[in-house]
């Protein structure tokens, strides 16, 4: 068996440093014990909700807090997570759905939840639990748009290029929980809103965070139709149930996303537990105990994968021939970059592999820099792996073994390059999620 070299180690652990400061089970609990003060704990009824990728390691982690410290609560709740995403709990209920394209199971979901904060009184308290990749888990459709026309909506965006950003402006005016439509609910009931969330998104404000289901929303309907026209999204592909909602609403006909002006003496606040940058931050703390000066380049990068990638291939040969310090350095960023599949290519992988081998392909000329791109959640795109990685060696053999990455970008098969050189990350489900994470070792 082939020994990791002491590079690949260093950036498989940069990576791990990441997603371990954004574990659900130590910052839950942390973040719980501010919330809810001595003398601020839930002592009505506690009905626990969320979506997302880390939802669920979310409420095991509260309900073990629960346990020690509010033992005279009643928990219950329900929670949906992406499939294969679950953690155990002992009373609230978990629901694992589709993700990115939305599902029956995930629709049932968001159903029942809602039904759920309709019931709320006054004095009672509402925890929603709120990580990356709720907006396609919270996909209840407002009333005349059916499961399959957001489906379809939600492939013709994906396929698009659309940043997810722009995504979830059109997804929350279709939904009836997004958008700050949960908060709605438990606000016409008298209920106190307290959510939690882990943010993926550039920026970390709570309305693009899942696509903020307790947070109040700064975009329209008409924001949403100009996205779809902006990516010449029409009635050929575009259902038209969805566009005739987003033109009713465009005109007033239909009831806007919750807005600053509707919060006004509530009792709603949302919590932003953890941040791409915070991840940053921490696999920086590693790389400086292994010798390395870090750069944190941000955490907002976004872009086509492939451009971002040759953008920072020039990057690092800017800092390899002017800056002046004599430790070797290593370039952080993080943010979501996107891929644009052509018509008749399926592809293989995600944006983290494509902007890695990207970054490979424009570096020929810089062979003793190393590099590893890989999505905190564990998954990239359409296969199994986190991301990839390479080093001088991965470059060495596949020189030997004539293994070209041009026809794989050419293709969108970064899933395939990697794989071939047996560089691919392979965490499995992380149960959290803080965006895209990224490192190159500039080794002079």
């Amino acid at each position: 068996m082939t020994m990791p070299s002491t590079t690949e180690v260093i950036l498989k652990n940069a990576f791990a440093a990441a997603v371990a400061v954004a574990d659900p089970q130590v910052i839950v609990p942390q973040h719980l014990a501010k919330i809810f003060m001595a003398g601020q704990e839930p002592k009505g009824r506690c009905l626990v909700v969320g979506a997302g990728k880390a939802s669920a390691s979310m409420a095991s982690a509260l309900e073990a807090y629960a346990k020690i410290h509010w033992p005279d609560v009643v928990l219950e709740g329900v929670v949906l997570t992406r499939y294969g995403h679950s953690s155990p709990t002992s009373h609230i209920r978990i629901i694992e759905a589709g993700h990115p394209v939305p599902d029956q199971a995930g629709m049932d979901g968001a159903k029942e939840i809602l039904a759920l904060a309709k019931t709320l009184k006054a004095g009672d308290v509402l925890i929603a639990l709120v990580s990356g990749g709720g907006s396609s888990l919270l996909t209840l459709p407002q009333e005349g748009i059916s499961i399959d026309d957001m489906r379809i909506s939600t492939e013709a965006l994906l396929r698009s290029g659309a940043p997810i950003e722009e995504m979830n402006v059109v997804r929350k005016h279709l939904s009836a929980i997004l958008g700050g439509n949960l908060a709605r609910v438990a606000i016409a009931q008298g209920a106190r809103v307290e959510a939690l969330l882990i943010s993926d998104v550039t920026g970390d404000q709570p309305a693009d965070i899942a696509s903020g289901p307790c947070a109040a929303d700064y975009s329209t309907y008409q924001d949403a139709l100009d996205i779809l026209r902006k990516y010449k999204l029409g009635k050929e592909l575009i259902p038209a149930t969805v566009l005739n909602h987003l033109e009713h609403g465009a005109i007033g006909k239909k009831l806007e996303t919750l807005k600053e002006a509707d919060l006004v003496n509530t009792q709603v606040t949302n919590h932003v537990i953890a941040t791409a940058y915070k991840s940053l931050e921490a696999a920086a703390d590693y790389i400086r105990t292994q010798g390395y000066e870090p750069k944190i380049l941000g955490d907002t990068i976004t872009g086509e994968a492939q451009e971002v990638g040759m953008s920072q291939a020039q990057l690092a040969r800017e800092y390899l021939t002017k800056e002046k310090t004599a430790k070797p350095l290593a370039l952080i960023s993080g943010g979501e970059c996107t891929v644009t599949i052509p018509a008749g290519l399926k592809g293989r992988g995600g944006r983290c592999s494509e902007y890695l081998l990207s970054l490979f392909a424009a570096t020929p000329d810089l062979p003793s820099i190393a590099g590893l791109a890989a999505d905190t959640d564990g998954i990239d795109g359409s296969e199994k792996n986190a991301g990839a990685w390479f080093t001088k060696d991965i470059r060495e053999a596949s020189q030997a073994q004539g293994i070209s990455p041009e026809p794989f970008l050419k293709a969108h098969d970064c899933y395939g390059f990697f794989a071939e050189l047996g560089a691919l990350v392979e965490t499995g489900p992380t149960l959290t999620n803080v965006n895209d994470f990224r490192i190159i070792l500039l080794n002079k």
